[in-house]
């Protein structure tokens, strides 16, 4: 295991959570690559931690699709598929949909503004090269649009997906190519959301998941051939 990666240390942070986000953070960069094994004496002496604060980073990163379960070989980081991309991100085009489509009817003023900030956020981060930071921002753009909603259940489905589409959604970002593109589309979604203008919106939103799955679609196969 020779990767460059250590412990990040949050003093606010349970022991636990910093082990997860430090190996989280690997794979997502591609320090620790898909395939690789993740053995858990090796990791613990390499992060300085004993094996159960690595044992629960491993099941919680098995539950995100970051990590399978292989029988007589144990942990390893799983390959991003095909198919593991159609399955999450069919489920987020048709929940995104619904979220647009109610926050058109229920998004406050504050709510608008507070889209606004995060868009503007976005679009500085763009600029640099911290690629988990601007997924991170994303992520916040569209948390604002969930939490427009007030649907606990929808809001709470998106949670539970945020986790399985955040590595596609790195991947889509790795490419500074998709931004001013990205920059357009989220900016066109909060028009559309003061608008009020539900079918537009829907359909901008389609599009801009579907533009992620064609551009992870073209990542997957690049490295396949």
């Amino acid at each position: 295991m020779g990767t460059n990666f250590e412990l990040n240390m949050d003093e606010y942070l349970p022991l636990r959570d910093v082990v997860f986000n430090t190996l989280r953070e690997a794979i997502l960069r591609g320090e620790l690559k898909p395939g690789e094994r993740l053995m858990e004496v090796k990791l613990a002496n390499k992060l300085g931690v004993s094996r159960t604060p690595i044992r629960e980073a491993i099941r919680k990163l098995e539950l995100e699709g970051l990590v399978k379960m292989i029988p007589r070989r144990g942990a390893e980081v799983a390959e991003i598929t095909e198919k593991s991309l159609l399955d999450v991100m069919e489920v987020r085009e048709a929940l995104e949909e619904l979220s647009v489509v109610l926050a058109c009817e229920r998004i406050t003023e504050e709510e608008l503004e507070e889209l606004k900030r995060v868009a503007k956020r976005f679009e500085d981060a763009s600029n640099s090269d911290d690629v988990t930071s601007i997924a991170e921002i994303d992520v916040a753009f569209h948390d604002v649009i969930y939490n427009s909603t007030k649907n606990a259940k929808l809001i709470s489905l998106l949670n539970n997906l945020r986790e399985q589409m955040y590595r596609y959604r790195v991947e889509y970002l790795k490419d500074p190519v998709v931004y001013p593109n990205l920059i357009e589309e989220h900016n066109q979604i909060i028009k559309d959301l003061e608008e009020k203008n539900k079918e537009e919106v829907k359909k901008v939103m389609s599009e801009h998941i579907i533009n992620q799955i064609e551009s992870v679609r073209d990542t997957i196969r690049k490295k396949r051939s």
